[in-house]
């Protein structure tokens, strides 16, 4: 576990850190074309604000695009409790509490550390899950609070997005300039769209390679602490069963976002073709297995 920790907090500097040279690079060649290092010192400054607020508000960026709303013990005192009770068994602070409308059972927790952490449920999950299977899923969740999975998987989510779009920003530029009549324009024009062209190449490999980083393995320990947490692993197995027989992907599945939940929001597209190959989760299949070996 403390492995783990360690790990996940180099592979996040390390993901700022590619994210700043990727950037200052876009900025070194346009500096190089214009002859001015003006803008080299602008994507360097661009990229160290958008790290900064990756790490403090990414959290924020994640809960927003999933619509996830605030709650009050008083508004669900069930799920309060279940977290509270947990979060005393596994000496964590609690963490603020979402809710999503959303028939898919699925789940998330986010943040950058133990004490400024938030975990989001739907309204899917609460429904559809008896109390040992909640608690599973909770204290999986949990896990990756504590083991500082938050971090490094919040961190992704804006540097995902950002890849993506500068991107389509840089052709779009790009066309633009080439549509004007001066010469200069289109001289321009020509230089945003071959970076953009570039950029649109390699943004979805950037962004998976991100992705990617985040190591699958992660899970499979989630499972097991979350399983030593509740000391009954049955649970966390029925409510995978469960999760993983809804089809339909989620209202606001988002490859941004995938990586987040205990389970591919995409539904049964996730188990298809490449997209079961470059997912970010083990197949739900083998977790049930270890979890139930456990018991």
């Amino acid at each position: 576990m403390y492995k783990q920790i360690d790990s996940n907090k180099q592979k996040t500097w390390a993901l700022f850190l590619v994210f700043i040279v990727f950037i200052s690079v876009i900025g070194y060649f346009l500096s190089t074309y214009y002859q001015s290092y003006d803008f080299l010192f602008l994507a360097i400054i661009i990229s160290i604000a958008i790290s900064l607020i990756s790490y403090y508000f990414g959290d924020q960026v994640a809960l927003l695009s999933t619509g996830a709303r605030l709650i009050k013990k008083e508004d669900n005192p069930y799920v309060y409790n279940l977290v509270e009770n947990l979060c005393l068994t596994a000496g964590l602070p609690v963490p603020k509490i979402y809710l999503i409308s959303d028939n898919f059972p699925n789940a998330f927790a986010t943040g950058r550390n133990p004490k400024n952490a938030s975990l989001a449920l739907t309204t899917g999950l609460v429904q559809s899950l008896e109390n040992e299977e909640l608690e599973g899923v909770i204290a999986h969740e949990l896990s990756h609070i504590k083991n500082y999975d938050i971090r490094l998987m919040m961190a992704v989510i804006v540097l995902v997005g950002i890849v993506t779009m500068a991107a389509d920003m840089w052709w779009r530029s790009g066309m633009r300039r080439r549509s004007e009549n001066s010469e200069r324009g289109g001289q321009l024009g020509g230089v945003l769209m071959m970076v953009g062209l570039i950029l649109l190449i390699l943004s979805p490999i950037i962004a998976k390679l991100l992705q990617l980083a985040i190591s699958r393995k992660r899970e499979y320990l989630a499972d097991a602490d979350g399983a030593l947490l509740t000391r009954y692993p049955d649970g966390l197995a029925r409510a995978l069963e469960k999760i993983s027989s809804y089809k339909l992907p989620m209202q606001r599945a988002s490859n941004a976002t995938a990586h987040l939940y205990i389970a591919n929001p995409f539904g049964g597209r996730a188990a298809k073709g490449l997209a079961h190959l470059f997912s970010t989760h083990p197949p739900i299949e083998e977790r049930i297995r270890v979890l139930r070996e456990m018991a």
